[in-house]
Formats: C-alpha cells, structure tokens, sequence
C-alpha cells in the first residue's frame, strides 16, 4: 500500500499534497521574469474532480507541469500518494493530457493508442483490450482507423483522452480536457470524468469555461497572479445563505398576488417573480438528442460514448498487476520534496 495522508476532516484519503509550492522563471542572467506561482497549498483527496480555475495567465498550466514532474519548483514540495512525481513510479499512476493534443497526425486514433500502451510497457493483448474499450468510451470506434490530421478539434482532445488513460492511472490530470469541443461533445467528456471519480479515480482539471468546473468538480480552487484565492466546494463558494428560492407549481394570477403580498407585509421587501428557466446548455442538449432520433442520415463525427471502460471501473483493491517500466526510465527516487 502506498503511504498516503488522511484528511483531518474525514476519512478519505489525501492522494495529492502541494506545499508552499512556487515557480520562477528567471531569464539568462537568472534575473526574475515571472513568478507564475506563488506559496500555493492545496491538498486532494482520492476520488475528488478538483478543478483549477482562473484567466489565463494566472498560473494553472504550470502547476499541473509541476505535479505531473515536467517542471521543477523553484521552491515548496509536491507529494503524490507519499512520493515526488519526478519518481518513475509514481508517473505510471498519473495520467496527463496537455494544454495542447501534440499527437501524430498521420496515425489512426487506434494506432496513435497503441503506440502510448507500448510506452508503459504493456503487453500486447492488454493493450489492445485497453485500446477497444478506450475507443468505444471515448466514442472513437467509428473513426478508430482514420489518420488524426482528419479529425476534428474536439475529436483529437478525445484521443487525448483516452492517451492519458491508457496506463490505468489513479490521478488523471486534464489541462482545458474541453478545449475546442462543442457542447454535445463537452458534456460527454464531462459525464465520462465524473464517472471515474465515482469509480475511486482522482481528476484534477483546469478550466476558465466556468460552467464545465461547476458541472462537475466537487471542489475548485481559485488562482490569479498565481496565488490562491479562494478554494473550497461549489456549494461553499457560490451559495447564498442569506437568501431563499421558493418554487411554485403553476398559479393563476390572484393567488401570485396574494402570496407576494402576504411575504410583503411580513418582511418588508418586494419579493422577486419569474419563470424559472433551463440553462442554454441544457436546451442544445435536448435539441440534439432530438434530432438524432429523427435523423436518418450518417454522422460523420464521433459517436455517443459508451460506459467507462471495464479496467478503469474496478476498485484499487483489484488492480490488475502488469509489468511496470524498468529502471531505464527513472532512479525511482522517491523523497517527497522537490529540489529548488
């Protein structure tokens, strides 16, 4: 069992731990340029959607550098399940998608997939049992052999996806994991993470499309200039507790007038009326889904996705054992702290 820390608040395990964290960028003369973070601290637990939230700018890409070890920190320490992520066995529990898809174009989504498995070493029945399952997830199955330089946008960030799973990861690290899709597609995506966190996966995501962390994120963190700001559940940050919402079934006229009245004279303010209404995201969802039962011609693009892929819905007591990378691929240090 890995060494992990408990959370004084409950019983769920602490799985990833920044600490005072800050990153410089110095020009050649090791002059100051930037400081892009600044004494970040935030802990996250196993099976938690932590969402990283800001404008650009403010700091959210270099942390996630920092903890998946593409970056060194020029101070503070980052600890992911008790070890450093510059260990080589720590980064075969992470999964990664960049900022940016950098895949090879001239590759089919399933070519592209197996060429991935291969780096962690995985032999080649498991791979493409991985691979399968990944592309009927993702809804890839359909275009599985087209090159990706003739995929959409929102189509190669799925290929992206499915990359940064195919390791079996227990902490999925997802930079803009919506970037470039359309809403159909953002809410595919967004269902799919949520499922393996129910499924005992750690996500962290960044995002400045306020409406996807809110969807799914149990808690967020707030950066700008790259210092926290806020952090905590959505319910903690966005809920007015001096304020109440009141919904009734449809009335006619006079009974509206009574009720508005009678709330008037008790507390001696107007109170507010409307029709409630759906969120727009919501509404196009709805007009799709119509549309795609009346429609008979072929869908050129992705297909709805399927459940999350049978490896990635056991528990981490069930863990398959697969050979891991051997010692070529790292010193496997594992002090928690990173050097400055």
């Amino acid at each position: 069992m890995h060494a992990v820390q408990q959370r004084e608040n409950g019983n769920r395990e602490t799985v990833v731990v920044l600490r005072d964290l800050t990153k410089i960028y110095r020009d050649f003369w090791r002059r100051t340029r930037i400081r892009a973070v600044q004494h970040l601290s935030i802990e996250v637990s196993r099976g938690e959607v932590f969402g990283l939230l800001g404008p650009n700018g403010s700091g959210k890409t270099t942390t996630l550098k920092m903890l998946v070890g593409l970056l060194h920190p020029t101070s503070g320490s980052i600890s992911i399940l008790g070890r450093s992520p510059r260990s080589a066995a720590t980064r075969h529990l992470l999964g990664y998608l960049p900022e940016e898809s950098l895949l090879y174009p001239f590759l089919s989504a399933r070519e592209a997939l197996d060429f991935y498995g291969q780096l962690f070493d995985l032999p080649a029945a498991e791979r493409r049992r991985r691979v399968d399952q990944l592309l009927e997830m993702t809804g890839l199955v359909h275009v599985a052999d087209r090159p990706i330089g003739q995929y959409s946008r929102g189509m190669v960030r799925r290929v992206g996806l499915a990359q940064a799973l195919i390791n079996d990861p227990d902490i999925i690290v997802l930079d803009e994991p919506t970037a470039g899709m359309d809403p159909l597609a953002s809410r595919q995506v967004k269902d799919i993470l949520r499922s393996l966190a129910d499924h005992g996966r750690t996500v962290i995501l960044s995002s400045h499309l306020l409406a996807d962390v809110e969807d799914i994120c149990d808690r967020i963190a707030v950066l700008y200039n790259g210092r926290l700001r806020a952090v905590g559940t959505v319910e903690e940050l966005l809920v007015h507790e001096d304020r109440f919402i009141v919904s009734l079934p449809a009335a006619d006229t006079d009974l509206l007038r009574m009720i508005t009245g009678e709330i008037r004279r008790r507390m001696g303010s107007e109170p507010e009326v409307s029709h409630p209404r759906r969120n727009l995201e919501d509404f196009f969802l709805e007009l799709i889904r119509t549309a795609k039962d009346t429609e008979t011609a072929d869908f050129s693009g992705a297909s709805e996705p399927g459940l999350v892929a049978e490896y990635l819905s056991h528990g981490e007591e069930d863990k398959h054992t697969l050979p891991r990378a051997s010692s070529r691929q790292g010193n496997g240090n594992d002090n928690i702290a990173d050097p400055p």
